[in-house]
């Protein structure tokens, strides 16, 4: 499968080295990707996760309102992500 990445990207002249030259290059690829992708997955928990924070701790509002915030938080996420319905863990 990591073959497939760099080929991709690769010039017609480059696919011909592909096999003798950039197979160990092409795992360095694909563990550049993978941290890049790791790195931004966890950048935009870490953002969701504080505004649900933001919402159940904000002192003015009362436990209702912290409900409905944190309610707020989710459907952002659902209509940003265009889902109707999250999968549980289970899934």
């Amino acid at each position: 499968m990591p073959h497939l990445l760099i080929v991709l990207i690769c010039t017609q002249w480059e696919r011909i080295n592909l096999v003798s030259t950039a197979i160990p290059a092409s795992r360095d690829l694909v563990e550049e990707i993978a941290t890049e992708l790791a790195f931004g997955i966890e950048r935009a928990v870490d953002c969701w996760m504080a505004e649900m924070e933001q919402a159940l701790t904000d002192t003015r509002l009362t436990s209702l309102g912290r409900l409905y915030a944190a309610r707020e938080v989710v459907e952002r996420y659902k209509s940003l992500s265009d889902k109707k319905r999250l999968q549980g863990r289970s899934a």
